[in-house]
């Protein structure tokens, strides 16, 4: 089982959103490493830390879990989504998904500012490495253990 940390800015997909449709396909992600994680890596149960990003107070909200095996993203083949790719083809399909199913939401929010006052506890996390933008990123259990703690 690996561990995950997906982030999602709120005003487009909130963690009070997942609680309300308790499962959703992860679309638009158009990364090929955050897209190489999402097909290759992840599995069925693993555990995710769902994280609002670009807003008032970015961080941690709650806790979700990978859903489904990964897909063809049909957002990649429809002219009229944002994430329309027309170099991506039916046969061929260039970006994948998993869905996501809600576990719960935190008490509170475990900020980005909190996390970054214990860098050195936590080791080389990919969330606080300067200059990172992915938008799923691999957390080693230590590492969601530790964030599950600061709640």
């Amino acid at each position: 089982m690996k561990h995950w940390l997906m982030k999602s800015e709120p005003d487009e997909f909130s963690i009070d959103a997942l609680e309300r449709v308790r499962t959703e396909p992860w679309s638009g992600v158009r990364n090929y490493q955050a897209r190489n994680f999402m097909l290759k890596d992840m599995k069925v149960g693993d555990p995710i830390l769902f994280y609002h990003s670009n807003c008032a107070v970015p961080g941690v909200v709650g806790i979700a879990e990978v859903a489904s095996a990964p897909y063809p993203d049909p957002t990649q083949f429809d002219p009229k989504s944002d994430y329309h790719d027309p170099a991506s083809k039916p046969d061929e399909p260039r970006w994948w998904l998993v869905d996501v199913g809600f576990q719960r939401k935190f008490k509170r929010t475990v900020s980005l500012e909190e996390l970054k006052a214990q860098a050195e506890a936590f080791g080389d996390f990919a969330l606080l490495r300067r200059g990172n933008r992915l938008s799923v990123l691999p957390v080693t259990p230590a590492q969601f253990k530790r964030i599950l703690s600061m709640e």
